[in-house]
């Protein structure tokens, strides 16, 4: 009900935006202003010798629109240890970088990406994110885009399949492995034959097992599949027992999303040292 009520919404507000308001706008501006990012070594948490490996979620979203190019690259120019996406494959099996299945509400068009093809989609523009203004010529990237901006880099590509599909996961590899990205890229999904059937395809990419909770069965299963597999789960989701059982493992793993000094400070005081974010910085 309520993403009905949110596309009506949008479909009143968005003829409006054409005709009366622009990226540019000072309304626009307002409403579309960056975060200041929160530094963790100037709030005491880690240190050089030991520091926190922050991802950034959907880039930096907090300085541009989440997964547009500019919030990757805003993810390397800050140093960020990796910067994670999310892809959808559209209508003609093109990846595309994009959280939802259907095209959400940071951009002013909507419709399912399955449905559109890449061609469509290049001509969809965003109307939401910080300094909006700024990147008003950016369109929906590809995963190609996606990874060119690692290139050369000491920033990781982080990859979230957002599907339920195995055809085309060797397009994912060789996009990867034709820019020699194949010890520095991250896949990872809460699915865990995907993740089966891309260490097939390519053992030395680093794989990183979606999980709800840390449970014994969870661990286990991540260590089965391989030595570069790690977990990635939701801070909220696990107690301090949880946090604990995994460290005693000795598996890797990534906690998200970390958005304040208290719960970046509780963590790394527990020994997690990799945290995703929307805000924080090192």
């Amino acid at each position: 009900m309520l993403t009905v009520l949110n596309k009506i919404i949008t479909l009143i507000l968005v003829p409006i935006y054409f005709c009366v308001l622009s990226p540019t706008h000072p309304i626009i501006v307002l409403f579309n202003q960056p975060k200041e990012l929160i530094s963790l070594s100037e709030n005491g948490v880690g240190t050089a010798e030991d520091p926190v490996y922050l991802t950034a979620h959907r880039g930096v979203n907090a300085l541009a629109p989440e997964n547009s190019l500019p919030s990757f690259e805003e993810a390397v120019n800050n140093g960020y240890y990796s910067a994670e996406c999310d892809i959808q494959l559209t209508k003609d099996n093109k990846w595309v970088v994009i959280h939802n299945a259907e095209v959400d509400d940071r951009f002013c068009q909507f419709g399912k990406i399955a449905d559109l093809t890449l061609e469509e989609l290049k001509t969809f523009s965003y109307c939401w994110g910080p300094n909006l203004w700024k990147y008003k010529d950016s369109r929906i990237p590809t995963l190609e885009e996606y990874l060119d901006v690692f290139v050369g880099t000491d920033t990781r590509p982080q990859i979230e399949i957002g599907i339920e599909n195995y055809d085309m996961l060797d397009t994912i590899v060789e996009a990867i492995n034709e820019r020699d990205l194949d010890d520095q890229a991250i896949i990872l999904t809460y699915n865990l034959k995907q993740l089966a059937a891309i260490h097939e395809l390519d053992p030395d990419i680093e794989l990183w097992y979606m999980v709800d909770k840390m449970t014994p069965e969870a661990v286990a299963e991540a260590k089965a599949l391989g030595e570069n597999v790690w977990l990635s789960t939701g801070y909220e989701n696990n107690t301090e027992e949880d946090i604990k059982y995994a460290l005693s493992q000795n598996i890797n793993f990534n906690m998200f999303t970390i958005n304040n000094i208290e719960d970046a400070r509780a963590l790394y005081d527990m020994g997690v040292r990799y945290m995703e974010t929307d805000i924080l910085c090192n």
